[in-house]
């Protein structure tokens, strides 16, 4: 700048504005071209708090610093009057720009929007929510989901006129409210919901803890006449909790509108690693809880009791299918009674035959 100032002192305050314009109208274009995906994909879900025009705007980088300095820049170009340099003055206009960039960085005028932000975040698996979704899946959820099915087995045999008889849930659902308020007792955010039983607990060596215990629970979901009573695995996403608190903690830097973000990639993240996870496949069930009906006073039972009817008639009947009757069943049988563990080979005495029988070629 000292430099452009001792060649042409008259003109430095019109480059200096020049340069800033440059250097900040491909910002605003970027913001400009972020802006209709946030409004049309993202409003709805990351911005809630009102006002939510004003809050996008600052997401895409179009209130913050970069407008005022642009606009301050084309008002001190429009004062000074100056016309645009010609191609004689390209290289100090070139040395000018970069000379400012770091200036104008250093300020903060050219920093990432919350967009970008997040986005980099997300792309490298650095947000808060990736580190909890793989905690819950290794430390909780990859340890008991296996061992689901030994539990509620032993469930049912001391429990014979209990759940699981029938047709009921054998996986355990995880409820994940948008909001990460989470309640101690499920019975205390819908009464239509009762506590039945514990499964029997799960006991492993972990972490130098021995016999370190974990448990589900069953309960109780009743309809809205408070009849026809299913049961089912059911408990909140535990590292919700985490989530929350850190909401209202001031030294975390973490605000609603960024729990909210949080809460659904934590809900994308734990999905796309459960999918891919044989150990936990078919052993479980998300539920992403909107809290924009957390007012009704049923509403938890309602949203359990539509997934297991969905499960019901989406996926197979886990009882075992009725048997067929054979012509003579003791063909199939071995001299001691019971089917035979060997498969034996059986042919054919007549000769075989082609598919198709034979096209006679003719003249006509």
């Amino acid at each position: 700048m000292v430099g452009v100032w001792l060649v042409s002192p008259e003109r430095l305050f019109g480059w200096v504005a020049m340069a800033i314009l440059i250097l900040t109208l491909g910002p605003l274009l970027h913001g400009l071209c972020l802006l209709p995906e946030e409004i049309l994909h993202h409003a709805n879900t990351r911005y809630r708090c009102p006002p939510v025009l004003s809050r996008v705007l600052l997401a895409c980088g179009l209130s913050g610093r970069t407008v005022p300095a642009a606009g301050g820049a084309g008002l001190l170009l429009y004062l000074v009057g100056q016309p645009l340099p010609d191609l004689s003055h390209c290289c100090e206009l070139l040395c000018l720009v970069s000379a400012l960039y770091p200036l104008v960085k250093t300020l903060g005028v050219l920093g990432p929007s919350e967009v970008e932000v997040s986005d980099i975040c997300e792309g490298r698996k650095m947000n808060v929510a990736h580190g909890l979704a793989w905690s819950f899946y290794l430390g909780y959820l990859q340890l008991v989901l296996p061992r689901l099915e030994e539990s509620i087995a032993a469930f049912r045999a001391s429990h014979l006129d209990g759940p699981f008889q029938g047709r009921g849930s054998r996986k355990l659902l995880i409820l994940i409210p948008l909001n990460a308020n989470i309640s101690q007792k499920l019975e205390n955010e819908d009464d239509n919901i009762s506590f039945y039983d514990n499964l029997p607990n799960v006991e492993m060596d972990r972490a130098g803890v021995r016999g370190r215990v974990f448990k589900h629970s069953v309960y109780t979901i009743l309809d809205e006449q408070r009849e026809g009573g299913r049961e089912c695995v059911v408990e909140y996403a535990t590292p919700l909790l985490t989530l929350h608190r850190m909401s209202q903690e001031s030294s975390a830097g973490f605000g609603e509108t960024e729990r909210r973000q949080q809460v659904l990639l934590f809900y994308r993240t734990l999905r796309d690693i459960l999918e891919r996870s044989l150990e936990c496949r078919n052993r479980y069930r998300l539920i992403l809880l909107n809290d924009l009906h957390e007012n009704e006073p049923h509403f938890l039972s309602t949203v359990i009791l539509r997934h297991l009817q969905q499960q019901e008639k989406e996926e197979f009947c886990l009882t075992p299918p009725p048997q067929q009757e054979m012509a003579d069943p003791f063909l199939y049988l071995n001299h001691q009674g019971l089917m035979s563990c060997e498969p034996s080979l059986m042919f054919s005495s007549d000769k075989p035959k082609p598919l198709k029988e034979p096209v006679e070629n003719s003249d006509a």
